[in-house]
């Protein structure tokens, strides 16, 4: 029976991220997707020029669609811009004792918009790093997070990622993606201890939804039944790899997206 994996996020008009870009992670990766939208956006590859909020009770009708029929191996959480859509989330995750639930703390596009308003960091915090057996923020979200600067070197990344643990994470992956050095390195920090994930940075524009996809990536493994270490690993070389195929790709006007299925049309161009 093929995995199952729930996104919950908003969606992203422009292709690249979001909504979007969990699906076609989940399918590039052998998973079926399915969907909770907690926002529209209006967004390319330059910007985000709006955003609408879906009411928090049918986001609630959405869950109960979907975990009351089909049988969700794992769930990703992306953005969620209100405090009143996140506490729908959380009571959803409640009711059907969501397992594998990964919580990628979207605040801020890639174009520098903020997506979500300030009260709904606390709630965040509150309601979602209880029920997430893992939260994915990169070095900005992790700041916003713990209302600190943006960590400048693995120690202080690791210093964050323990301040996470102390209010509510189970687990925690600091990616060190937008640092300017010449490895991404990512450090996943649990109770029992630090392990570092490195990969070769990849110089190119095209970085719109980079963060979804790795969540979304790493869920998909859970979903298989990966332990998280290995589908961090997994979702570490798969992002990399959509990153250096993307370099070319040639969509829109600002950053351009990820090439999801990479590893796909590679081998049909093969056949």
């Amino acid at each position: 029976m093929i995995p199952i994996a729930v996104t919950i996020a908003g969606s992203d008009s422009g292709g690249g991220a979001g909504i979007q870009a969990d699906l076609k992670t989940f399918s590039a990766l052998g998973v079926y997707g399915a969907s909770v939208i907690a926002a529209l956006t209006a967004q390319n590859t330059k910007g985000v020029s709006g955003i609408h909020d879906v009411p928090p009770e049918f986001v609630t009708a959405q869950l109960d669609a979907v975990y009351s029929d089909l049988k969700v191996a794992a769930t990703k959480i992306g953005m969620l811009s209100r405090p009143a859509t996140i506490q729908a989330v959380a009571a959803g995750l409640k009711k059907f004792h969501a397992k594998n639930v990964v919580l990628d703390p979207v605040m801020v596009a890639a174009s520098g918009d903020r997506l979500l308003v300030p009260e709904a960091v606390d709630t965040i915090k509150r309601e979602l790093f209880p029920l997430a057996d893992l939260i994915t923020p990169n070095l900005a979200e992790a700041g916003v997070l713990l209302d600190q600067p943006v960590a400048e070197n693995e120690n202080q990344m690791a210093a964050q990622g323990e301040a996470l643990l102390a209010i509510g994470a189970k687990a925690v992956l600091v990616k060190g993606g937008h640092a300017p050095t010449r490895h991404a390195v990512d450090l996943l920090i649990e109770p029992s201890g630090i392990r570092r994930f490195t990969a070769e940075r990849v110089e190119t524009r095209n970085t719109h939804g980079t963060g979804c996809t790795l969540s979304s990536a790493i869920t998909a493994g859970l979903a298989k039944g990966l332990a998280l270490h290995d589908a961090i690993a997994a979702a570490k070389n798969y992002i990399t790899g959509a990153l250096q195929a993307g370099v070319n790709l040639g969509i829109g006007a600002g950053r351009g997206p990820v090439h999801h299925f990479h590893q796909l049309w590679a081998r049909l161009a093969k056949s």
